[in-house]
């Protein structure tokens, strides 16, 4: 049930370790909490979005929600997801599972400053039975993460909370 792409991006940055596979379906913040025994916050959640017709991947915290403003300044455009049909055609993965490990290098990933309070945060790994339990820092490491974004409100900490 583990994602090989995922498997092996990770074994290539000495994380593979750190993959765990649930028993139940983790396609939603709710649902991976539940599964993996951490608060909804702690849910690293990979959202795609189009930029200039391109892909781009911001991963944040599960109590985070985008803020536009904010969004708009760091990207020079409102948000726009991936329609949910083509995210498996544009991003390589299946909504629910979509992660930040294993894309093609040309698809930027931002990691949002809300889950800089967390020791660990636990994104999906290429499906919705699989997480992958890392520190904000290894996330950034193993993702070559483009950078770090301040992208969300609503967050615990945020000043738009």
């Amino acid at each position: 049930m583990i994602n090989e792409k995922v498997f092996n991006w990770l074994k290539n940055k000495g994380f593979e370790d750190r993959i765990e596979e649930h028993a139940q379906i983790i396609d939603t913040v709710e649902h991976a909490a539940q599964q993996i025994g951490c608060s909804e916050a702690e849910i690293a959640k990979t959202l795609s979005f189009l930029v200039d017709d391109k892909p781009v991947i911001v991963v944040m915290a599960g109590d985070g929600r985008v803020n536009s403003s904010k969004f708009k300044a760091l990207f020079h455009t409102k948000p726009g997801m991936i329609p949910r049909d083509r995210v498996e055609e544009l991003i390589g993965f299946i909504p629910g599972g979509v992660c930040p490990f294993g894309i093609d290098k040309s698809i930027p990933v931002w990691l949002d400053i809300s889950m800089k309070r967390f020791e660990y945060i636990h994104p999906a790994a290429g499906n919705e039975y699989t997480s992958v339990r890392l520190t904000p820092d290894e996330l950034e490491l193993v993702s070559e993460a483009t950078g770090w974004c301040d992208v969300c409100k609503g967050w615990e900490g945020s000043e738009a909370s």
